[in-house]
């Protein structure tokens, strides 16, 4: 059974940081991609960041370019977001998300690329 478990979520002020958490089991997570996606209340969930499986290849929504680093660790099948300088626009659901990929360079950014889903951790950040 396929579990994506994300954490790390939580309320910060403005230009604050955190660091959120997926870890992943039930899957050659070494052979995955990964992503994170958003979604705020009333919108469609977005894009935000992906990384290929061998970690050497990362992708951020403009929005974020700049402020949030993707990483993974394939040791401990886990992949990180951090993000800095956060902004109230910032605040939603996050989910995290893997792909297979035969090619250890891609990255995925279209959401119905993905096969697996996390069940998502908040993050407010407060004005």
């Amino acid at each position: 059974q396929v579990q994506l478990v994300e954490s790390g979520g939580g309320l910060v002020q403005a230009g604050g940081s955190l660091r959120l958490s997926c870890v992943v089991s039930g899957l050659t997570f070494s052979r995955h991609a990964m992503g994170w996606f958003r979604q705020a209340p009333g919108k469609e969930r977005e894009f935000v960041s992906a990384i290929s499986w061998s970690g050497g290849s990362t992708y951020f929504v403009d929005s974020v370019k700049g402020r949030f680093t993707i990483s993974r660790d394939n040791r401990k099948n886990t992949v990180y977001l951090q993000m800095n300088s956060l902004k109230p626009e910032d605040t939603a659901v996050y989910y995290c998300a893997a792909v297979y990929s035969s090619v250890g360079s891609y990255y995925y950014t279209k959401r119905a690329e993905y096969e697996y889903w996390g069940q998502g951790t908040q993050v407010t950040v407060s004005s």
